[in-house]
């Protein structure tokens, strides 16, 4: 188990604020390159990654890398970020196929939806966690955490 360097933290917030919570995700979270976001189909996962990817300067349409498994933005100094989504992969090796360890391992920005699909190729330290739950159709609560 991982060590835990800080305790969670909760945000509550409505679609209108998704701006200012990936802000404020973006500061707790730096330093950290791999994100594992968890949540429900239809918590946002997809939502917040546009917001934080439009935070850190991408201009290009983002959408959820459903089909290609993985998107590639780059922000406003030109580094790569990468955008994963692996609800539909059969399994582990099906990821592991596409090179995720080297992606993981580049130092640069992984956004991770389904984290769960792929337990034994996540870094088992240096990652931030965010977990997305839904309150009521317009409300979502964030917890995250840094793992160290």
């Amino acid at each position: 188990m991982p060590e835990v360097v800080s305790a969670d933290q909760e945000i509550v917030f409505s679609q209108p604020e998704i701006s200012e919570v990936a802000k404020k995700l973006i500061k707790a979270g730096n330093g950290l390159s791999v994100w594992a976001l968890h949540g429900e189909m239809g918590a946002g996962k997809t939502t917040l990654v546009k917001a934080l990817v439009a935070t850190l300067g991408v201009h290009e349409t983002t959408a959820s890398p459903t089909f290609s498994i993985v998107n590639e933005y780059r922000d406003k100094n030109g580094e790569p970020i990468y955008h994963f989504d692996f609800y539909r992969i059969k399994n582990e090796s099906e990821a592991f196929d596409i090179g995720t360890d080297e992606y993981f391992d580049s130092g640069n920005l992984c956004l991770i939806e389904w984290p769960e699909k792929i337990p034994l190729l996540l870094p088992s330290t240096h990652f931030f966690e965010i977990q997305l739950e839904i309150i009521d159709e317009q409300t979502r609560l964030i917890r995250y955490r840094k793992h160290a």
